[in-house]
């Protein structure tokens, strides 16, 4: 198996010498990161992305108090997302990966709860101590080069898993779009203004970030409505739906006050629980740690994919190392767990591309060409998020239905140059107007179907297992893939799995498929 991160994902059998390499590789990068940040693409990156990672943060922290009876809520979320994104921005190796709450984590947090209501302990405390125990175990994992285990992770379990929380998105979205409809709306006309808003985000988001290949205006005005498309949309939209004032739309439920959900003190007092508690907290924070282990570094490796053709490498150790940091320190103040965000992430990647059109056998295709690797964009998007936590009341005017409009664009655009869907999609093509790419000129058509259905079942299996009630289980699961990858061979003859699951090709395929 090739290793397309170079070094950075193998043993450098020292102690810290793995993030001291990552150090090494990135500093010389640093003052041009903030440079190469000031670029009117970067700067509709970070507000698109902004009111992206904005509503995840209140969606999440919705969720969160739900299923802790408000113990962390929605202020919790935007506080950690705000200064643990601003600290990744700046000391991070892979500053491009965007970090936020995820559903995993706050399922674990609810299951968390339920636990230490049937046992009656006090929850805060519980969780400061998994979360301090994850912390200093994520610390051990970055400091031992424990991420150079996901060399054994290939492009088959990283389409797989970036399809997932793609169309997790996408499904969500489309979900509380037509619960619009349901006993618990604001009435028919209000459902319909719903799937109006929602519709319209999305597609004047997408329209208009495929602007530049149209023939319409200047050059430098297609690239400005390209590169704000997202936020006009989500301006655009809710303008609109200001013109229907007497109709009641469903809002983002913001705090009136910048104090913790539940009134409690910032500082959790720690040793509120039986010593016994303090140490079988170890347990669940075992867990914890798998969840945001591979959250983490399958995001990163999706960031870091040699499709993006960045040129400045990543930092798989450091940037665990931080998280880590962020977890353990974020969890004495009884913080969510945040972590990379693959939508968030993928999307804040392909914002800041730079692409061509090209020809790839008989079908026109976006090819990136570069990217403009920065830490402004990600730097500004949270400091901005620090400053929203003093305007909350002005939040009340987004509808939910913009938010959903912009989930559901970010679910489409994370699953566009997804191999496996890609894939997917020539089980209704012509054979005879197959693109031509590297798998399709090199592996016969019966063998590129096996591997998609092998990993369809796979995709089924972790949806399935997400939807029960061992969702927490998942990410195990998605471990387990590297094991199902390693029998394809038993399958699919290897020489094809090779091409199929192949990370990057020489030069000269690059060459013979875009020019």
């Amino acid at each position: 198996m090739s290793n397309i991160h170079g070094n950075e994902l193998e043993w450098t059998g020292r102690l810290f010498g793995g993030i001291r390499d990552d150090i090494r590789r990135k500093a010389p990068h640093y003052a041009s990161d903030f440079k190469d940040g000031l670029h009117s693409k970067v700067a509709g990156t970070t507000l698109f992305l902004y009111f992206a990672a904005l509503a995840n943060a209140i969606a999440f922290g919705a969720l969160t108090g739900l299923l802790t009876g408000n113990q962390i809520g929605i202020i919790e979320m935007l506080a950690v997302t705000a200064v643990g994104g601003i600290i990744f921005a700046l000391f991070s190796g892979q500053p491009l990966t965007i970090l936020g709450g995820t559903g995993p984590i706050v399922i674990f947090t609810g299951l968390l709860y339920t636990i230490c209501n049937q046992y009656n302990i006090p929850f805060l405390a519980t969780y400061a101590w998994v979360g301090i125990w994850s912390g200093i175990i994520l610390l051990i994992c970055a400091f031992t080069d424990a991420s150079a285990l996901m060399k054994y992770f290939s492009r088959f379990t990283d389409e797989i898993f970036a399809a997932l929380i793609s169309v997790i998105f996408i499904v969500e979205a489309v979900s509380d779009t037509v619960n619009s409809f349901g006993p618990e709306g604001f009435g028919l006309s209000s459902a319909f203004l719903t799937v109006i808003l929602a519709l319209g985000t999305f597609m004047l988001a997408r329209s208009l970030k495929d602007f530049t290949g149209s023939r319409f205006l200047s050059t430098g005005v297609r690239n400005f409505l390209s590169d704000f498309g997202p936020a006009l949309a989500i301006i655009g939209m809710t303008a609109f739906a200001l013109l229907f004032p007497d109709v009641k739309l469903s809002t983002p439920k913001v705090p009136d006050s910048i104090e913790t959900t539940s009134g409690r003190p910032w500082l959790v007092d720690i040793f509120a629980i039986p010593t016994w508690v303090i140490f079988a907290s170890i347990g669940p924070a075992i867990l914890a740690t798998i969840l945001l282990f591979l959250d983490q570094n399958i995001t990163t490796r999706l960031v870091n994919s040699p499709d993006y053709k960045l040129k400045k490498g990543g930092g798989y150790h450091l940037d665990l190392a931080i998280v880590g940091l962020i977890v353990l320190v974020g969890s004495l103040f009884a913080l969510p767990w945040i972590v990379a965000a693959t939508v968030h992430s993928l999307n804040h990647v392909k914002s800041l591309a730079e692409t061509k059109t090209v020809d790839a056998g008989g079908i026109s295709k976006d090819v990136i060409v570069k990217v403009r690797e920065n830490r402004l964009s990600g730097l500004i998007i949270h400091l901005m998020i620090a400053g929203s936590i003093f305007l909350l009341d002005y939040f009340g005017y987004i509808p939910m239905a913009v938010l959903f409009g912009l989930f559901l664009y970010m679910g489409f655009a994370s699953l566009g140059g997804n191999q496996f869907f890609d894939r997917l999609m020539l089980w209704i093509t012509d054979p005879k107007y197959y693109p031509q790419t590297p798998y399709t000129e090199r592996v016969p058509k019966k063998w590129i179907h096996r591997f998609t259905i092998i990993q369809l079942v796979c995709f089924v299996a972790l949806w399935a297992l997400k939807s029960s009630q061992f969702g927490i289980l998942f990410p195990l699961m998605i471990a387990g893939l590297v094991l199902i990858q390693l029998a394809l061979p038993r399958f699919i003859p290897e020489e094809h799995v090779d091409v199929l699951s192949a990370e990057d090709f020489d030069e000269e395929d690059d060459i013979h498929l875009f020019d």
